[in-house]
């Protein structure tokens, strides 16, 4: 299935069949095999920015492509990198991709190869994506393999050829997606290097929205005697879009937002931080509203799997700062609301753009305490926009005229509680096996085999026959402490059975996979929700339960004698 804006809003939204007018993709000069899976995947007929670089991108010509987001462009720049790359004589060598596409963004990054990968199929081509927060091995391995196209951050793309894992002396085709916003995140340099290694005679297109901070200095350097389409203005209000300024007292905004929320269809909520992407989500779940959030200290899973779960609908409302935003794209958004303005207008129409994708109907609301209404007023007008301004309260009839009657009341998820009150696979605070404060197998307070001073000092512990009484082996500190043991010893606390089941890794920071307790699965200062099959759902990883502080803090340990 193709997971671009087209692929489903062209069915829903705008279902009309092509017009003797209209060219088809086979027109254009596409090839049957791709014209065959675009059709699997639901799309039909080309958006205009496709249907006015293709014969140009087919063609090999270099290209400059300006257009809003959702208006098709992923297809756009894809389509002619798999077509050209499947009719050439070259073939894959490992470590040699063929075709190389630079997005600023692991999400985008995503999606993009999302849409890439059933027309690749197709071809017989093979397609992977790299980006940061996530191990090297796989990434390097694939490589290895031999690569036709690559989808790539600047940052771990520079990082694996520094290594010499990647060469990009090979790449026929060069994409660079959204050069705006590498600029706008400092790539820019990143970009120039990694084009530089590319060879000149290559062709290159280049996608964005704006031409300033930079950008318009790549199109001169690397693009040679570039064919420019510009299907919308650079950056330009949404025709489909209808725009609004709710005015609110700042003791009642969280519950506007909350009722913005609380419709049936997909919301995005944007906010200006990464911890209040974060509080927000809770906050909207613990109401009854579940909601998940995405921001940049999320570990690269817990982004997956929110941005998944956003996207199948099993959750409505999505809470993002803008740079992790930048590479949603999901169709059906209905309503984008601006929880803390944004500082400058193009961020808002960015944000903005997140809803009335590909001709479809979109509301945005933009939230505005007294002290913010003139700085909103100055956004309005940069952007173009002329929003209908209005002072709402909770409850307000404006509120259910866009949000329709809420959704069902979903009730909160309740975290199962931490045995003994402490981590559940030992750790400082405890654990089914060995917390400092308790546990069933050698916690240092209380135990029932081998704690300090739970069981006592007399089966195991500190101190009967010396350090390692009864046995070394089964309870002396020597293989009970912090080090590994069957149970108890002082490291009934650290290490219970060993360092692997109950110590630092278990309960403490990486869980056998960093990305299964500790500060796991939720990243830094995220957190996950996950779904299972009996109905339940929840928030885990981060803050939340199975944390490092409730799992093991890390501790030096001392040396034994």
């Amino acid at each position: 299935m193709l997971s671009t804006e087209q692929s489903h809003t062209r069915a829903r939204t705008t279902p009309h069949q092509r017009t003797p007018e209209e060219p088809s993709f086979l027109d254009l000069g596409v090839p049957a095999p791709v014209v065959d899976a675009l059709a699997t995947g639901g799309v039909l007929t080309p958006f205009p920015i496709q249907a006015a670089t293709l014969p140009d991108t087919l063609a090999g010509k270099d290209v400059l492509g300006r257009g809003r987001t959702g208006s098709g462009k992923t297809l756009a720049f894809v389509l002619p990198v798999v077509s050209r790359l499947a009719a050439a004589p070259t073939r894959r060598r490992a470590g040699r991709p063929r075709g190389l596409i630079l997005v600023p963004t692991r999400e985008l990054a995503t999606q993009v190869h999302a849409a890439l990968r059933p027309l690749a199929d197709a071809t017989g081509l093979t397609t992977t994506t790299v980006f940061g927060g996530v191990g090297l091995g796989k990434q390097i391995s694939t490589l290895a393999g031999g690569i036709d196209i690559l989808v790539a951050c600047p940052g771990r793309l520079e990082e694996l050829i520094r290594m010499g894992h990647c060469d990009l002396g090979g790449v026929e085709i060069t994409v660079l997606d959204e050069a705006d916003h590498m600029a706008d995140l400092g790539f820019l340099p990143s970009v120039k290097r990694l084009l530089d290694r590319t060879p000149a005679d290559g062709q290159r297109l280049l996608f964005s929205a704006t031409l300033d901070n930079g950008v318009d200095v790549l199109v001169r350097r690397y693009l040679t005697a570039p064919v420019t389409h510009s299907v919308d203005p650079a950056v330009a209000p949404v025709a489909t879009m209808v725009h609004h300024v709710f005015l609110v007292a700042a003791d009642t905004k969280a519950d506007v937002v909350r009722q913005l929320a609380s419709g049936r269809d997909r919301s995005l909520l944007f906010t200006r931080t990464k911890s209040g992407a974060r509080r927000l989500a809770r906050s909207l779940t613990a109401a009854g509203v579940p909601a998940v959030d995405l921001h940049g200290n999320l570990a690269q899973n817990a982004r997956e799997r929110n941005l998944a779960a956003f996207s199948s609908g099993s959750v409505k409302v999505l809470v993002a700062t803008d740079i992790a935003a930048r590479g949603v794209h999901v169709d059906d958004v209905t309503l984008v609301v601006h929880v803390d303005p944004p500082a400058e207008h193009k961020a808002y129409l960015h944000r903005s753009g997140r809803t009335a994708r590909a001709g479809a109907d979109g509301v945005v609301v933009t939230i505005a305490t007294p002290d913010q209404q003139s700085d909103v007023r100055v956004l309005a007008r940069k952007a173009g926009i002329a929003p209908k301004t209005v002072t709402v309260r909770p409850g307000a009839a404006e509120i259910l005229a866009l949000t329709g009657p809420p959704a069902e009341y979903v009730t909160p998820p309740v975290a199962a509680p931490a045995a003994n009150g402490g981590g559940r696979a030992g750790g400082r605070s405890g654990g089914n096996a060995g917390g400092r404060n308790g546990g069933i197998a050698g916690g240092r307070n209380g135990a029932n085999a081998g704690g300090r001073s739970g069981a006592g000092r007399n089966l195991g512990g500190r101190s009967t026959n010396g350090r390692g009484a009864v046995d070394p082996g089964v309870g002396g500190r020597d293989t009970g402490g912090r080090s590994a043991g069957a149970v108890g010893g002082r490291g009934g606390g650290r290490g219970a059975v060993d360092r692997s089941a109950g110590g630092r890794t278990a309960g403490g920071r990486t869980a056998g996979d960093r990305t299964t307790s500790g500060r796991s699965a939720g990243g830094r200062g995220g957190s996950v929700y996950t779904s299972s099959s009996d109905g339940t759902s929840g928030y885990s990883g981060g803050a939340a339960a199975h944390s490092e502080r409730s799992g093991g803090r890390r501790r030096r340990p001392r040396r034994v004698a």
